[in-house]
């Protein structure tokens, strides 16, 4: 059976033009079993309800608090892949009822446990989001580590335009498992991105071990943020404006 996990890992970053930036932050993130998530309620995390960390269907899939295993196995269906696996979804908790998602990953596997799916749901600070699902054209399984291609259609940072394309990999089988996202633009990479963590079993003490190192998680999350965009904007890298947000759509690839 699928169970909750909290990971402690980083979150690294790397521009490599017109000028070099890069960070590593830490963080904590958690992972969900969609089928069963209040399978995770326990003394300081609640699903829908308020808490010190929590999780809130409506921050996910169609965003009006509606379940969200109806969403995701209506979109599996619609592109033909199975429906009737473990789907885990990976993303940062509420912390004081707070959160901002640059990203969250929902890991589908059929009936035999066999990765066939991976949803990047991609969140701006615009109040726009947008969805790529990743999968093999033939349905065969995805390897750990196989680069899973998506042509950019959607706006994230003020200081790139919507062109070129996403590469992701995603290393499972690792004892501190790791997704990286790396962005092309029409001249060659551009963006290196990861986030890694390693597992600790579902706890109050977990969660609390994990709270106590990083309190102010997700308002850190949206700081660093903006201040990496002043360090891009102070190093003359061009500011391309924001967008309009877009509604939540899918990319297949």
């Amino acid at each position: 059976m699928n169970s909750p996990r909290v990971f402690l890992g980083n979150v690294m970053h790397r521009r490599l033009r017109p000028a070099v930036n890069s960070f590593v932050y830490p963080v904590f993130y958690i992972q969900l079993p969609v089928r069963d998530l209040h399978s995770a309620n326990c003394p300081i995390f609640s699903v829908d309800r308020s808490n010190l960390l929590s999780f809130r269907q409506k921050d996910h899939g169609a965003r009006d608090g509606s379940p969200l295993l109806p969403w995701i196995q209506s979109q599996l269906r619609q592109h033909g892949l199975p429906d009737d696996g473990e789907i885990t979804l990976q993303c940062f908790p509420r912390v004081f009822g707070f959160v901002f998602n640059p990203v969250s990953f929902w890991f589908c596997r059929d009936a035999e446990g066999t990765l066939v799916a991976v949803l990047a749901e991609v969140n701006n600070t615009f109040g726009g989001h947008y969805s790529y699902l990743l999968y093999n054209a033939d349905h065969s399984p995805l390897q750990d580590g196989q680069e899973l291609r998506a042509t950019k259609d959607f706006h994230v940072s003020p200081f790139n335009e919507i062109e070129g394309g996403y590469r992701f990999r995603f290393h499972l089988d690792r004892s501190v498992p790791l997704a990286r996202i790396d962005y092309d633009d029409a001249e060659g990479e551009l963006l290196l991105t990861s986030i890694s963590g390693k597992a600790r079993a579902w706890s109050t003490s977990a969660l609390l071990g994990a709270f106590a190192k990083m309190p102010f998680l997700t308002a850190g999350v949206m700081f660093r943020i903006h201040w990496q965009a002043l360090k891009l904007w102070l190093k003359g890298v061009p500011f391309r404006g924001a967008h309009v947000p877009q509604p939540l759509r899918e990319s297949t690839k």
